[in-house]
């Protein structure tokens, strides 16, 4: 597999058109679109902020049939290519193809979310659908070593074909700094986590030590995401939720507590060891304490302000927080 700098070195100095069908500034796509304005030229970005996906892609696809290709080398396609790329690769037949492909859809409805049957006709369109994004693809970019040999083994791909470029948090949002406590908090150790609740990220083994850890008074939780109905929440005095934050407040929060929780926590969904969460690429972003979950995926990195604890252990990771807590007192 190639890495980063190799990725780089053969986009530079190229005609660029980016593509995705996710919302501009979502993580991975900023992060995507920074390079290629940093290292292409006469670059078209593709790609839209709206919320809802049914106009993002409708926008995408009337942007798409009227380009021209003649004036790119290289197509880079974002997101969720598999709805790009098997209804447009006859657009690109003449252009280099990078294809991100951050996530499949065949793992992701089988066996992240479970929404389909592993040997159901739903499930094996949903692998071919990856296939024949993969097959018009001359080259594809994963996030993790660990997610790439997975794709490799999966679907048949040469290793030389496959470039890891990891995740980067947004440091013009994401920074070190010092931010004091809001008052209804007073003297709490702040402990907090945000994602968007999927099972892959195990957010139940958090609310299990959130209720270990119910008697230490010193100890809170703030945790921001749409919870609803996914999972069962903790209800217990030491917590706080937050339904939804923008970026910028978000990292006002992440800014003044005094540790914070990365994952992937579950051990249920064998996606979750072979992704590093994007949120661990922000905490480290802003030099925050960060508990990981022991995965092959986040050991390809060095965390030198975290600490693993096993996946799907609620009370390892109680006891891990607990001794974070601890460790803070002593140093005081």
């Amino acid at each position: 597999m190639k890495n980063e700098a190799k990725l780089r070195r053969d986009i530079v100095g190229k005609r660029i058109l980016y593509i995705a069908t996710k919302n501009s500034d979502y993580i991975r796509l900023s992060q995507e679109i920074d390079m290629i304005e940093e290292l292409g030229e006469r670059n078209k970005i593709i790609a839209f902020p709206n919320k809802t996906y049914f106009w993002r892609i409708l926008k995408v696809y009337v942007k798409l049939l009227t380009t021209s290709m003649k004036n790119y080398d290289i197509v880079v396609i974002g997101f969720m290519a598999q709805m790009i790329l098997p209804i447009f690769w006859w657009k690109f037949r003449k252009n280099v193809i990078f294809t991100d492909f951050f996530v499949s859809i065949y793992d992701t409805l089988v066996f992240d979310r479970k929404k389909v049957k592993e040997k159901s006709l739903l499930a094996r369109i949903c692998k071919w659908i990856d296939a024949r994004t993969i097959k018009k693809s001359t080259y594809l970019i994963v996030d993790t070593k660990t997610h790439g040999e997975y794709f490799s083994e999966e679907f048949k791909i040469e290793s030389d074909k496959i470039y890891v470029y990891y995740l980067k948090a947004d440091k013009n949002i994401y920074y070190p700094r010092t931010a004091k406590k809001p008052v209804q908090y007073g003297d709490k150790y702040i402990v907090l986590y945000f994602g968007s609740i999927l099972p892959v990220q195990g957010v139940e083994i958090v609310m299990d030590a959130i209720r270990n850890l119910a008697d230490i008074n010193d100890i809170h939780f703030i945790v921001i995401g749409p919870i609803g109905n996914k999972i069962s929440k903790a209800t217990t005095n030491n917590v706080t939720y937050i339904d939804w934050l923008p970026q910028k407040e978000l990292a006002e929060y992440i800014a003044f507590s005094d540790l914070c929780l990365a994952g992937h926590f579950s051990d249920t969904v064998n996606k979750a060891k072979r992704t590093i969460p994007g949120k661990a690429y922000i905490y480290r972003a802003m030099k925050k304490r960060i508990i990981l979950g022991d995965s092959p995926a986040n050991r390809e990195l060095a965390w030198d302000d975290g600490s693993f604890v096993s996946m799907g252990n609620a009370q390892m990771l109680a006891q891990a927080i607990l001794k974070e807590y601890e460790e803070m007192r002593v140093s005081l």
